[in-house]
């Protein structure tokens, strides 16, 4: 294995403190909430956050989907320290001094650009059985600015130290500008580039920013819904996930050096992978459905695991082992949270 040095994975998105809580069907229909979903906070959800504070065993954890998948794979790595990179945008205030500490403890090398007109971005994580369904109110994640942060000269050569990039689909709808000029540098420069569905309704209401990025994707990381969504807004006329997977990795592509691979999750049912010409199903690990206590991250966590390897240049088969590995103990925690140390072999 190459010994790995620091910032060599980077990661973009928008940085968010988790409130998770449990909650119940009342809750969620009040507010007009699907059981297992990912949507943006509108006026109607502001009462939503004042509400869920004042549960009973409320829990706050440092969150966002690029964060929690960098803060994973620097987890897996454990040494050396911040081996993983962060920029995102967080407010001037105590939520923000929580993330800053927060990723300071996972020895993630993490960058904001900080601002005082938006708070600190929350992501309202409303737990009902095994499902999550999250209300994200970005704030000031949605205030990144390109010029402001990404293009000064100290953090763009934290992004050319990287060999490895990876940012949330969520992104798209903040800074594409950004995601634009990082897959565009990691393309010519042959290094690897990776996205995430990350939800249904990017695929929907941001499809083009999308697949203005998506000849640029090395890796494509997504579930069975989003896969199934972004089957739609293309036009492809099939909903076999391994069908999808192999038109989505026949999209255009910019670096013809490196062919596109696809991953989609699928809860508890098997990875779907493009491997080459082929479409490989790989078995997640067995668990017993009573330990699970929180989906929320399994996806992130996933990601995670798999970037771990990848910056480790291991095959496709053992990155995906080490993201099942790590949604695996995720998912038995409350949160995107972790144990001291990884027992992966």
């Amino acid at each position: 294995m190459p010994s790995l040095s620091e910032n060599t994975l980077f990661g973009m998105g928008n940085p968010l403190l988790d409130i998770s809580a449990v909650v119940d069907k009342d809750f969620l229909d009040k507010f007009g909430l699907k059981p297992n979903d990912q949507i943006l906070a509108e006026d109607k959800h502001k009462a939503l956050f004042e509400e869920i504070v004042k549960r009973k065993n409320v829990e706050y954890h440092a969150g966002g989907s690029t964060q929690n998948s960098v803060k994973i794979a620097q987890w897996m790595i454990q040494k050396p320290h911040k081996v993983a990179t962060f920029f995102g945008c967080i407010g001037t205030d105590r939520f923000g001094e929580i993330l800053k500490k927060k990723a300071e403890e996972a020895h993630v090398d993490a960058h904001y650009y900080e601002q005082s007109e938006e708070p600190t971005g929350t992501c309202a994580a409303c737990i009902t059985g095994d499902n999550r369904s999250l209300v994200a109110n970005l704030a000031a994640a949605n205030c990144y600015k390109k010029e402001k942060h990404l293009d000064l000269d100290g953090n763009w050569e934290l992004v050319k130290k990287a060999k490895v990039y990876y940012i949330a689909g969520f992104f798209l709808t903040v800074s594409p500008e950004s995601i634009l000029k990082v897959a565009k540098h990691a393309s010519d420069n042959n290094k690897i580039f990776c996205l995430n569905l990350s939800a249904p309704f990017i695929s929907q209401f941001f499809k083009k920013h999308l697949m203005n990025v998506m000849p640029y994707v090395d890796i494509l990381f997504g579930n069975e819904t989003e896969a199934a969504t972004f089957a739609k807004e293309l036009g492809f006329e099939t909903d076999d996930i391994a069908e999808i997977a192999k038109k989505t990795q026949n999209l255009p592509k910019e670096n013809t050096k490196r062919q596109r691979v696809v991953v989609f999750t699928q809860g508890k049912d098997d990875t779907v992978a493009t491997v080459g010409e082929k479409v490989t199903m790989f078995p997640v690990v067995d668990i017993d459905q009573s330990a699970i206590v929180d989906t929320n991250g399994a996806g992130d966590s996933f990601v995670g695991g798999f970037l771990s390897a990848l910056v480790q240049e291991q095959v496709l088969e053992e990155c995906i082992r080490a993201g099942h590995y790590s949604a695996n103990v995720i998912i038995k925690r409350v949160g995107c949270t972790f144990p001291e140390k990884p027992d992966f072999h």
